[in-house]
């Protein structure tokens, strides 16, 4: 679980970099998964966006695909949101020092 501050931290370095994931109307596939869990391990931090066509609450997208990657929500903002999870072997983000 993260802090209020360690969001704001992981807010503020996620408002730079591109979306990366589209999810459209297939929604939530075991491919996007895997793939989602492989960007979290090489970035840490990702920005995934849900189209209009998908027909998906983006809040419920957010915390389905959190949870099947075991990641954090960061954020959610409009169709766009942000997850968060340490890499194992390739860390860039130091949320320890941050309480």
């Amino acid at each position: 679980m993260i802090t209020s501050k360690q969001r704001a931290y992981l807010r503020k370095l996620a408002n730079p970099i591109p979306t990366i994931f589209q999810i459209g109307k297939g929604g939530l596939s075991d491919q996007l998964i895997g793939q989602v869990r492989d960007a979290l391990e090489a970035r840490e931090l990702i920005k995934v966006h849900v189209l209009e066509n998908a027909m998906v609450d983006v809040r419920e997208v957010c915390g389905e695909l959190a949870e099947a990657v075991r990641a954090e929500p960061v954020q959610v903002i409009g169709s766009r949101f942000v997850l968060y999870k340490e890499s194992r072997d390739n860390r860039t983000i130091e949320l320890n020092r941050i309480r």
